[in-house]
């Protein structure tokens, strides 16, 4: 998957938005406001995903692809290698999980108020 590819999937998300709140490079993808994917849109070496904690160190202990995420809580992240050795279908669930997690953590109000 290249990044072109990830952020057309990302934004045919409902109510997903992308920005560079940190600097100029780093893309992140945010539902209703909080954050579920970012990359460095230069290199597109990884992918900082949000992840449930005990999924997150099984996926780590399966995938060499897949780290502690960077620059993020070591526990609720993971960092997603792109270097091809995950099959696009099973990072597309990933980026799936991590939206629903997402959502799972809005009030029914900041839901409504995104049309979620």
């Amino acid at each position: 998957m290249n990044i072109e590819t990830f952020r057309e999937f990302c934004l045919k998300l409902p109510a997903v938005t992308e920005s560079f709140p940190f600097d100029n490079k780093t893309l992140v993808f945010k539902v209703a406001g909080k954050m579920f994917a970012l990359c460095d849109v230069d290199s597109f070496e990884g992918v900082n995903l949000k992840c449930d904690p005990d999924m997150a160190l099984e996926l780590r202990e399966t995938y060499s692809a897949v780290r502690p995420g960077y620059h993020m809580s070591k526990k609720h992240w993971n960092t997603v290698d792109m270097d091809g050795s995950i099959p696009p279908k099973l990072f597309e669930e990933w980026v799936l999980n991590s939206y629903h997690l997402v959502i799972k953590g809005l009030t029914k109000k900041q839901r409504m108020d995104a049309g979620l």
